[in-house]
């Protein structure tokens, strides 16, 4: 007489979870302040809302991603890699809270899977795994001390979460498309705030970076999110309005991006340029722009880019230059001709295979050498392998659906970005830097998810995707 209802464990297994972190919560009312109860709260609705629709948690964390502020953390025993100490950022606690609401739904529907498989997963695992073993190494002996090590490997990792949790979510093309488009708006609102700081007379950085900005940063990130643009409009993606906006949007960027007055993001435009020439079937579409851009700038670019661009060269004589053929190079350059050189010449060759471990060796600001100094020969190998997959991947997106103009323009920005970012790097720790490295992953992980999406997918197709 009485019908069975099956209890649907999606639904029910929230209400659980408030329930039983209302009552803990509850236990411990009394002994925690106001604005730590808040958040507790807002954590908590935020766990479910993600739990119960994942898409949502995705939007908050590209918002995070450049518009959450950071909180520092003071200096920490053994911390060897930024002057500044340890610092945490809001997209860290939003991450923490949108990845454990994503470990309960692969549990509960196991279906879905913890890592979906996809080309580059190994290769993550790869280094990841060196960077671990390279630390404990260290700390056991000595070279790496305090948890600083470990507490930097945990940030590398949450950039393969941001993957991790991409790919598992993506499952069209229009969601893709509506978060690219939320990557792009927050951009705009980046550069508005980068603009809005110009007339304070100082190099302009991202939101909420705290009493000492980092232009290097919002360069690097500036030069992939222009990529991206500028893959979309030469292969005539979207509606007048969207391209339209995406115009717009070039010219708030270029305007961002000379008023940080960062020389490695400028030479990064080189190489992004040229695969954008390289990869365009109409290769005019690109040079010819390129080419007035480079007219206009030479006669209206403020006296104080032109001052920059050329102070590498410019700098009167100062203790710690070093000449290249008789041309003496600024101090900032030369600090990092140097580390190079360290790297190369004395330190690698003490610790060869594993390195000083992470936060094991003193400050550089120049990826590749950071990394041979801190994981070795081994941790090298991985770390370019990794790289040569994403682009050995990306280039096989982009073949397979050129036809798109979605596919292809995100494929292509992205190619760019990434050629962009290789040459950042030889100036910055731009792969571990977190303003650049979440966007550049969430990117990573749309450009590798497209052929699992459409994996049918064939030329004449286009006209089937609305393009």
């Amino acid at each position: 007489m009485f019908q069975k209802t099956a209890l649907d464990s999606r639904a029910i297994f929230p209400f659980l979870a408030v329930i039983l972190l209302t009552f803990v919560v509850g236990m411990y009312l009394g002994e925690i302040s106001i604005g730590i109860s808040f958040a507790i709260i807002g954590g908590i609705i935020l766990a479910v809302v993600c739990f119960m629709n994942p898409e949502i948690g995705l939007y908050i964390l590209l918002c995070a991603m450049l518009l959450g502020p950071q909180f520092g953390m003071g200096a920490a025993e053994g911390e060897g890699v930024r002057s500044r100490g340890l610092t945490l950022r809001l997209d860290d606690f939003l991450l923490l809270i949108i990845g454990f609401s994503w470990f309960l739904s692969t549990a509960i529907n196991k279906e879905r899977g913890l890592f979906l498989k996809t080309p580059l997963n190994r290769y993550i695992a790869y280094y990841f795994l060196v960077c671990l073993v390279s630390t404990v190494v260290a700390y056991m002996v000595g070279r790496v001390k305090g948890l600083a090590g470990i507490f930097f490997i945990l940030k590398y990792f949450e950039y393969y979460i941001v993957y991790f949790m991409a790919v598992n979510y993506l499952k069209e093309k229009k969601q893709m498309e509506r978060l690219i488009f939320m990557m792009l708006i927050v951009c705009f609102i980046v550069c508005i705030v980068a603009i809005m700081q110009i007339p304070s007379g100082s190099r302009v950085s991202a939101p909420f970076e705290g009493d000492r900005g980092e232009p290097n940063t919002l360069g690097g990130y500036l030069v992939l999110m222009l990529s991206l643009v500028l893959g979309l409009l030469y292969h005539s993606y979207g509606t007048i309005k969207q391209r339209f906006f995406f115009g717009g949007l070039v010219f708030f960027i270029l305007i961002s991006l000379g008023a940080t007055l960062s020389r490695s993001s400028w030479l990064a435009l080189v190489p992004m340029l040229m695969a954008l020439i390289w990869y365009s079937k109409r290769k005019m579409v690109v040079i010819l722009p390129v080419v007035i851009l480079v007219i206009v700038l030479a006669f209206l670019m403020p006296p104080g880019v032109k001052e920059r661009a050329m102070f590498t060269f410019s700098q009167r004589e100062e203790q710690g230059q070093v000449k290249l053929g008789g041309v003496r190079i600024d101090t900032s350059t030369s600090a990092r001709l140097n580390s190079w050189k360290e790297v190369l010449t004395e330190d690698f060759a003490n610790h060869p295979l594993l390195g000083y471990g992470v936060t094991g060796y003193h400050f550089l600001d120049a990826q590749y050498p950071r990394v041979l100094a801190e994981t070795g020969l081994i941790g090298l190998i991985f770390f370019i392998a990794l790289l040569v997959a994403i682009f050995k991947n990306a280039r096989q997106t982009r073949r397979q659906y050129e036809d798109d103009p979605f596919y292809v323009g995100v494929s292509t920005g992205f190619i760019a970005g990434f050629f962009a970012m290789l040459i950042h790097a030889v100036g910055a720790n731009t792969f571990i830097i977190v303003r650049i490295m979440e966007p550049f992953w969430f990117l990573t992980a749309i450009v590798i998810i497209i052929p699992q999406i459409e994996p049918s997918y064939k030329p004449d197709d286009a006209e089937k995707h609305g393009d």
